[in-house]
């Protein structure tokens, strides 16, 4: 397939098709570059669909704007959805895979052939299913993610979600190949961490869309009448596999993307390859059954079922997001200071490369998806503290926490990166392109943090046009919460607008940004300090503000555990 369009896939490679990259060192091949950018564009082009429906959605959800009405909201809801959560996201990741794959092993891509029909049906598939909510009408409904049966929604929607669900396992075997072909011809040397890390990722993507691929076949089936019945709870149990799977992936991929990029650009150290390693492992056996926290109050699971998946072994998924949120930043600040950047307790990451949104994006995403997405997901991961949060508007709080501003930060970084090292193109509009990581974050997390006030203290409703008045089937009013909506609404604007200002930077990057000449265009992308260190261990460096750094994340751990159960007695007055 030749894929040299406007001259965006036209580098000098030697006559075997690899270059070496100027910034990473790494040996790249031509047919796993092209695909890199292939689905890393299409991921930027979903990114600007959803988050016009972002815009939409929250000028409605700010009933003071009250922008849809209610019949139309829930479709502009379900193509929010499933192009910011799905399509930004599952494409990000098989570009991802074939970063962590052929780039990092310096392999070509195999079999670009299943490559290229794997993302010919991703496409299609996201087509499709766009189509199809957009074209939804009575008596069928808009399938949000969750589209529950019996509930019904158009056939072609379940056959969209088929398509692009083959499609990303399609996408995703040449980086299985790659990596059974690595383990052949060196069948004793280790994986890289980036690598593993992708590795991890792709068996729990593979888990999370074989669960959909069974849940929607089946669901298709019945919605053209060969199926004459289907049981709704079998349904429900059957969706979170891939509805809370999908999730698991982003943060999987996320982690991996968190390890190459503070090692690339701020020349962060890996302090313990078992150690890190270990923690990819635990998310393997337990990440997935963070999904129960959703059939909390579903009658058809047991009791045991409920406090086996949210206790004990849901505990071990968070175990290993603590190891990493140890491992990164501590290696961050022994690479740091090794390299004599050190100063004080926090002058390592002060005076780090802030002005570069590679950078910046990376650690904003770190610490917002900590202390928004990842405390908040243990927390109402729990039986008991969970129905204070379910089904309120805290829950998207809590899902934008990890993704609106985690994930999407971290791919941001990513997207940047790959524009100067790939494309081989400077940013344009370089202030502002520098600015935007600290707007979006600082816009999005006052978003996530109004979602979960309004949510907790107010239980706001999740999945209605009507927040604070006239919320169909209820009595009472929640008028209360409406100055905070107020803030809400301003800043998803702000948020709306930082993301905007993402899509023009790269895509402007793209069409008329200058071209990277030499290794001087992209010396700030190399650690300050350089690339090479000395041969002290990196246990020979201090890592006191990163000890800091995690008693502020307990304490603020602690906190949040202690309000969300003392809301909860609140509700439930206990003794006499």
């Amino acid at each position: 397939m030749n894929l040299d369009v406007l001259g965006l896939f036209d580098n000098d490679y030697d006559t075997e098709g690899f270059r070496t990259c100027s910034v990473t060192g790494l040996k790249i091949h031509r047919s796993a570059e092209n695909y890199v950018k292939l689905f890393g564009l299409t991921a930027v082009v979903a990114l600007l669909v959803g988050g016009i429906f972002a815009f939409t959605v929250a000028m409605t959800r700010w009933e003071v704007v009250g922008l849809l009405q209610p019949s139309d909201f829930y479709i502009h809801l379900s193509l929010h959805a499933w192009n910011l959560l799905i399509f930004w996201m599952v494409f990000m990741e098989i570009a991802i895979l074939y970063v962590g794959g052929p780039m990092v092993l310096g392999r070509r891509l195999p079999i670009t052939r299943v490559a290229q029909t794997g993302y010919v049906s991703m496409v299609l598939g996201a087509l499709v299913i766009n189509v199809s909510i957009f074209l939804t009408s009575p008596p069928d409904t808009a399938p949000l993610l969750t589209a529950y049966a019996p509930l019904q929604s158009p056939p072609a929607f379940y056959a969209g979600v088929i398509l692009f669900i083959v499609g990303a396992v399609v996408a995703a075997l040449p980086f299985f190949l790659t990596l059974w072909r690595e383990r052949r011809e060196y069948p004793n040397r280790s994986l890289p961490l980036v690598a593993f890390g992708a590795f991890v990722t792709s068996i729990i993507a593979v888990e999370a869309l074989v669960g959909g691929l069974i849940t929607f076949v089946v669901t298709f089936l019945w919605r053209i009448d060969l199926i004459q019945w289907m049981d709704a709870a079998w349904y429900r149990q059957m969706y979170w596999t891939i509805g809370h799977g999908t999730q698991q992936i982003n943060l999987a991929a996320m982690v991996t993307v968190w390890y190459f990029l503070t090692h690339v650009v701020g020349g962060a150290e890996v302090i313990s390859e078992k150690v890190s390693r270990t923690a990819f492992i635990l998310y393997l056996f337990f990440i997935n059954l963070g999904a129960a926290h959703h059939l909390m109050s579903d009658p058809a699971v047991s009791v045991g079922w409920r406090i086996f998946n949210t206790s004990y072994a849901f505990y071990g998924a968070a175990f290993a997001s603590m190891i990493h949120a140890f491992a990164i930043p501590a290696g961050l600040e022994a690479g740091r200071r090794k390299r004599g950047k050190g100063g004080g307790t926090f002058g390592w990451l002060t005076n780090a490369p802030w002005a570069n949104p590679v950078f910046s994006a990376t650690i904003f995403s770190i610490i917002l998806f900590g202390f928004l997405g990842g405390i908040t997901g243990v927390v109402m991961g729990q039986m008991q503290v969970n129905m204070t949060w379910h089904n309120t508007f805290a829950t998207v709080g809590h899902f934008h926490g990890t993704v609106a501003v985690g994930t999407t930060l971290a791919f941001m970084g990513l997207v940047f990166f790959v524009v100067r090292t790939m494309f081989q193109r400077r940013l344009s509009f370089g202030r502002m392109a520098s600015l935007q990581p600290f707007f979006y974050a600082g816009a999005m997390g006052i978003v996530v943090i109004m979602m979960m006030y309004v949510g907790i203290l107010y239980g706001v409703p999740r999945r209605t046009a009507e927040i604070v008045r006239n919320i169909p089937g209820t009595e009472f009013s929640l008028q209360a919460a409406s100055p905070l909506f107020a803030i809400f609404g301003v800043f998803a604007i702000l948020a709306i607008t930082a993301g905007t200002i993402f899509v023009v930077v790269a895509v402007a990057s793209l069409l008329i940004g200058d071209r990277v000449t030499g290794p001087e265009d992209n010396a700030d992308l190399v650690p300050d300090g350089g690339a090479a260190t000395d041969d002290k261990p990196v246990h020979a460096y201090e890592m006191r503000g990163t000890f800091l750094i995690c008693l502020v994340f307990m304490a603020v751990f602690i906190g949040s555990y202690v309000i969300n159960w003392y809301v909860l007695t609140e509700l439930w007055s206990v003794g006499v």
